[in-house]
């Protein structure tokens, strides 16, 4: 794939967002060369010891987790190990997020090889499945329906991803990372005031509470699990224990696999997958997708997922526009920042998806030619965002009516990782099971996805077929955007993602902008209002339901609306941050307080 330049005209700002933003970061950038995917960071990192080599921290949904990860470490574990065991006790103690029944995308960085690498442990369509997959008796399924139906589950990629990624970089051996979540399991957890939050009367009259096994777990003796009640799950630990002694074939074959098929091929909608969908799984090993802004490398996962193109759009178009201002003031830098959102979302939808199935552009998506050209479209506030054509910008032939225009809806059932081990080493691992409790459907102690409905239904509009519509084996588009930042040495600087469903790429690009331009620390970047600029109605958060009302939200939705840009307060953007910044000398950590996570420090 050709290298591709993200280019900056090098600006410096006062960045005070509503009388909360410090003196930022020179946000616009010095020329620099990246390619889309997988060249080495623009410096070498510095010779000798990780100069933090006496601390290692993880952040992450719940403190057991996160526990969990800086045990590992302490043990002499990679940053590897420590996501693998984080997220085996997730998949336990919050099983309506992610799972071994979900799938996901882990970005490692490797500090002695200086090598960034993604693991694609995204859920894949069963071969049987065509792009009128969700069409039944000649209707199209609705949104609950499909959901709940069988059709919904695509072969998760949990456990796959895992071994991957420990076969290269992981140093414990392989079966002590379940340690944790085994014990967790067999002694039982206690549960949290979010779990217990999530057990509403339509999962009880759902699947969940119906299915006689899952029902007996999440709703014993006919009431849901409270606060405080401890859960055991001897059929998890059963299941990570032959994992542990068997590696992946005991999940992809077996009596697990045979438990998965008659799981999805039960019910009034059933799906299509198969024993041999289960057997021919593999995660996928890719290069980083990376770009420069300012001193600064962002490096995230290629499609199908969208961090790769989003962030390193999001970010350029930004830096383009801010580049524009010889008066940087509040307004104008939120401006611009809502501005690159609605132009970047708009690309993505139209143009990412699995790109074994379909041709995305992504050299030219961030091509500095095109970005220049997309953010001199003359695209102002309060219009509706359309895709660009970067086929016609950069060599004449236009290619947006390739594709339907799509603008597919996802549910937030997600989590992520953030984690920096003791040598320098760093993975921001996304994970999820699609929508809450993913197909409520369960086996063997976990939750079955329900992530083929982020495939776009119907397949096809405007008389043309969407880029993300199914396919046999098939991975969906996915919004999931796990992100590591590096410095201008080429030392990792930043690690960041998020849940959230389609508003994942909003809550990401935010951290990103609040810590490389607007001088914010971790906390504080996690903390900001959200502002997810999908489309032309742009949502502000101005409260929340642990903080209630926000009053920089407030601020910054009445000079969105003064600039003429459609604007709905909301409550609940629940986006469940979770990130680590890297100072001079300290580790900084950053929780969502809008969520359970916690960010923590081990020493050594």
């Amino acid at each position: 794939m050709a290298s591709v330049a993200l280019r900056f005209r090098k600006s410096g700002r006062l960045s005070l967002l509503g009388g909360l933003l410090a003196v930022g970061l020179a946000s616009a950038g010095m020329t620099a060369c990246t390619a889309p995917q997988g060249l080495a960071p623009a410096a070498a990192p510095a010779a000798g010891a990780w100069r933090l080599s006496d601390r290692s921290m993880a952040a992450a949904a719940d403190k057991r987790a996160v526990e969990a990860a800086l045990e590992v470490m302490k043990a002499g574990g990679s940053a590897v190990d420590a996501a693998i065991a984080a997220h085996a006790v997730l998949g336990l103690v919050e099983p309506q997020s992610s799972g071994l029944g979900g799938g996901g995308y882990m970005v490692v960085y490797d500090r002695k090889s200086n090598t960034t690498t993604v693991f694609d442990g995204r859920e894949t369509a069963p071969a049987a499945a065509t792009p009128d997959y969700f069409t039944v008796d000649g209707q199209n399924l609705g949104f609950v329906q499909a959901i709940l139906s069988g059709k919904s589950v695509g072969t998760p990629g949990a456990i796959a991803l895992y071994k991957a990624a420990h076969e290269k970089y992981g140093r414990r051996p392989w079966a002590s990372n379940f340690d944790a979540a085994i014990k967790l399991a067999d002694e039982g957890f206690i549960v949290s005031p979010r779990l217990a939050g999530s057990l509403g009367p339509r999962f009880q009259s759902g699947p969940l509470g119906t299915n006689p096994a899952s029902a007996a777990y999440f709703f014993p003796n006919g009431k849901a699990l409270a606060v405080g009640d401890r859960r055991t799950n001897p059929e998890y630990a059963a299941t990570l224990r032959a994992v542990g002694k068997d590696g992946p074939s005991a999940f992809y074959s077996g009596k697990i696999a045979a438990d998965i098929v008659a799981a999805v091929q039960s019910g009034d909608i059933k799906g299509s997958l198969t024993l041999e969908d289960l057997a021919n799984y593999r995660a996928l090993e890719k290069p980083a997708l990376c770009g420069s802004y300012d001193v600064y490398r962002i490096c995230s996962a290629p499609p199908s997922s969208s961090g790769g193109v989003a962030m390193n759009q999001i970010m350029s178009l930004y830096g383009e526009l801010t580049s524009k201002s010889d008066d940087f003031t509040d307004e104008t830098l939120l401006r611009d920042f809502v501005l690159a959102q609605q132009l970047g979302y708009a690309d993505r939808d139209h143009y990412v998806a699995d790109p074994d199935h379909v041709a995305v552009p992504v050299a030219d998506l961030l091509n500095p030619a095109y970005i220049e050209a997309r953010a001199n479209s003359g695209f102002d506030p309060g219009e509706a965002p359309l895709p660009g054509d970067p086929g016609a910008v950069l060599h004449g032939k236009p290619i947006v009516d390739m594709w339907g225009r799509d603008a597919n809806t996802a549910q937030a059932g997600t989590t992520h990782m953030s984690f920096i081990d003791f040598e320098g080493n760093a993975v921001s691992f996304t994970a999820t099971v699609e929508g809450p409790f993913g197909s409520q459907r369960w086996t063997n102690g976990f939750l079955l996805n329900n992530e083929l409905t982020d495939f776009t239904r119907p397949p096809t509009l405007g008389g043309k077929v969407v880029a993300n519509a199914p396919g046999p084996g098939k991975r969906p588009r996915s919004s999931m955007s796990p992100t590591i930042v590096f410095d201008a040495s080429g030392d990792v600087f930043m690690v960041t993602g998020s849940p959230g469903g389609n508003s994942i790429v909003g809550y990401v690009s935010k951290t990103l902008v609040a810590v490389l331009d607007w001088g914010r620390s971790a906390q504080e970047a996690a903390a900001l209002p959200n502002v997810i600029a999908r489309g032309q109605t742009v949502r502000v958060e101005t409260s929340d339901a642990k903080a209630g009302p926000n009053a920089t939200g407030r601020q910054w939705a009445e000079m969105l609306t003064q600039q003429g840009f459609k604007v709905q307060e909301v409550s609940g953007e629940v986006s469940g941050l979770n990130l680590i910044v890297v100072r001079k000398d300290h580790l900084e950590g950053g929780a969502d307080p809008r969520r359970e996570g916690v960010a923590l420090e081990a020493v050594r």
